[in-house]
């Protein structure tokens, strides 16, 4: 009796070791009203709204939010306003997803029929999703799930960057959603967005102590882009 009740000790003492050395996913979340540091703007390509069909060129602007080290990419479409927010991991995941689809490019290995496929062919990542319809109405809040991938708009292959469907509850009675939101990259705009995405590039816009939580404030190998017709960028395959 005496040594089985050893036994039950011996594991009870290892059980509790491995609960204590068990860490929890930090969530990642971003306070609007965090200070930012403006970033510019860059070109992509998002679809039309609908029924219209193929894409329109918007603008997107970007900032970075030194506390929470998230970069945001806000833009509208639909009369609503996005605030999409990339964690370090986020960034590091879309720049080395850039990198597999420019192989990929290069050695004409994507697939025009790729589907669902191949909008995620790269991985996903979550991100941060604020949205609303202006300043004065309510701002829904959730993690997003985004794909990266690719995707043939109009003959012509894009990176791929798919916000997936958010949701928000407002209370029992009332709650937002918004659904996917693709965005399309050229290789040069894809380039452009993973210079600002670079930790070395934010970092400097930052010093060390600037900010803390009490501060209150395609021819498929043709390398040249062309514009189409409706503004677009695009690559000619």
């Amino acid at each position: 009796m005496k040594k089985i009740l050893t036994i039950l000790l011996v594991l009870s003492a290892l059980g509790a070791c491995t609960t204590g050395g068990r860490t929890e996913k930090e969530e990642f979340i971003v306070d609007l009203n965090s200070p930012q540091i403006p970033m510019g703007g860059i070109d992509v390509q998002m679809d039309k709204t609908f029924p219209l069909p193929g894409i329109r060129k918007i603008n997107v602007t970007m900032s970075y939010f030194p506390i929470e080290d998230a970069v945001c990419l806000q833009y509208r479409v639909d009369l609503m306003t996005y605030f999409q927010f990339w964690s370090r991991s986020g960034r590091a995941a879309f720049i080395k997803a850039l990198e597999e689809y420019k192989e990929d490019y290069a050695a004409r290995d994507l697939e025009r029929r790729g589907g669902a496929r191949a909008r995620r062919k790269y991985g996903n990542v979550e991100g941060y999703l604020i949205w609303q319809l202006s300043r004065y109405t309510t701002q829904a809040k959730s993690s997003v799930n985004i794909e990266l991938g690719y995707s043939f708009q109009e003959n012509s292959p894009y990176f791929l960057v798919n916000q997936r469907e958010a949701y928000y509850l407002v209370s029992q009675q009332e709650s937002r959603d918004t659904q996917q939101k693709a965005m399309y990259f050229t290789r040069a705009q894809a380039d452009e967005l993973a210079v600002f995405f670079n930790q070395e590039y934010l970092q400097g816009l930052s010093p060390v102590g600037a900010f803390n939580e009490d501060t209150n404030y395609d021819e498929y190998d043709n390398k040249t882009e062309i514009q189409s017709e409706n503004g677009t960028q695009t690559e000619e395959y």
